[in-house]
């Protein structure tokens, strides 16, 4: 039998008491890092998921009739709305395709309308999500040596391009990449690539969910994205062999995700504090709740270039006060992310489209 949906409860996170001290080690890790890519490539790139294959946009169409537990927040009421979608690769370097490495995706719902979290300026719900359901390590602070010792290792040669990306996927855990140890290093041994736009995505940390907790999903839906699950991708001498694979797709495809919510249920079951433990279906199921949709289209094109890859910024912090996030690595990613962006915005000059504050 599935338990009722938890409340959501302010004291259902627990702070580490060093968590300050984890996010200033976190920091000096990062300085090291960002600094390092700026000098190799002129110019100041994100610090995780620096790469973006394809950029799409698209309506993103929240169902009608859902039931009171489900229909929160930006859920509350039927809709459609524009939204902005990056796909990605974890490191905060830009790596050869055939280096195999986790893939993300950032979602900006665009004209929402509400109360928005402290700091938050513009109309965009971001959701940030990749290939896996959770995070390799349960909370920041495991995180915190690894880094340090890491980011030491790291130096400016081109031949160092590799371990620096192990470097940064270490980072990319604590902000909320998953699936390092188990995908990414296992794929620096030369795993099969296959096509981002066939995978599933996971939100693989909580946030809150209105009057509830969640989890949230994005799993290809309509017949041309299924068919492209599990498709691999020849890289071989095609450094950028992803961008160009979706790009040729893209200008034909008629694209469909479910976007799917997990209600938390009980605690011992779906831990707000452990990233690392995953929120069993058969005990808590992912329902639908909206549609993201993307008509054929150019998905490198210069326009989207310049309006999504360089001005635009996504965060988890990027959110109604109904779907904020939750949980220790949600809190390390708000400083990090800000910093992240302070750093681009200092070398490269330009501003952030949105101005939101807590950036990627």
């Amino acid at each position: 039998m599935i338990d009722s949906p938890l409340r959501y409860r302010t004291d259902l996170e627990q702070p580490q008491p060093d968590e300050a001290e984890t996010d200033a080690s976190l920091e000096k890790s990062f300085d090291h890092i960002l600094e390092t890519t700026a000098e190799d490539y002129g110019h100041a790139v994100r610090a995780v998921h620096a790469k973006a294959h394809g950029l799409f946009e698209g309506t993103f169409t929240v169902d009608s009739n859902l039931p009171p537990e489900l229909a929160q927040g930006l859920f509350a009421n039927p809709g459609t709305y524009p939204a902005a979608l990056r796909i990605s690769t974890n490191p905060g370097d830009i790596l050869d395709d055939n280096v195999v490495l986790p893939r993300g995706i950032a979602l900006k719902v665009e004209r929402v309308s509400g109360e928005w979290l402290p700091g938050v300026e513009g109309d965009g719900q971001d959701f940030l999500m990749v290939n896996g359901p959770v995070f390799a390590v349960p909370t920041p602070d495991k995180f915190a040596g690894k880094l340090k010792f890491l980011a030491a290792t790291t130096d400016r040669a081109e031949g160092a391009k590799v371990a620096l990306s192990t470097v940064l996927g270490f980072i990319n855990s604590v902000l909320g990449t998953v699936g390092l140890e188990s995908k990414a290093l296992a794929g620096m041994g030369g795993s099969p690539q296959v096509h981002p736009l066939g995978e599933t995505y996971f939100s693989t940390v909580p946030f809150r969910y209105g009057d509830h907790v969640a989890k949230f999903r994005l799993r290809p839906l309509s017949p041309a994205l299924t068919a492209l699950t599990d498709t691999i991708i020849e890289t071989s001498g095609r450094p950028d062999g992803l961008r160009e694979t979706i790009r040729q797709d893209a200008a034909t495809l008629t694209g469909e995700w479910a976007f799917e919510v997990q209600l938390a249920r009980n605690l011992e079951k779906q831990p707000i504090e452990d990233a690392s433990v995953e929120w069993k279906e058969e005990d808590a199921p992912f329902v639908q709740v909206a549609t993201l949709r993307v008509e054929p289209q150019d998905s490198w094109s210069d326009e989207k270039v310049q309006r999504i890859d360089e001005t635009m910024h996504f965060s988890p912090w990027n959110a109604l006060a109904d779907h904020q996030p939750l949980g220790g690595i949600n809190r390390a990613r708000r400083r990090a992310y800000k910093h992240s962006s302070d750093f681009r915005v200092r070398i490269n000059g330009c501003p952030f489209a949105g101005g939101a504050q807590a950036v990627k």
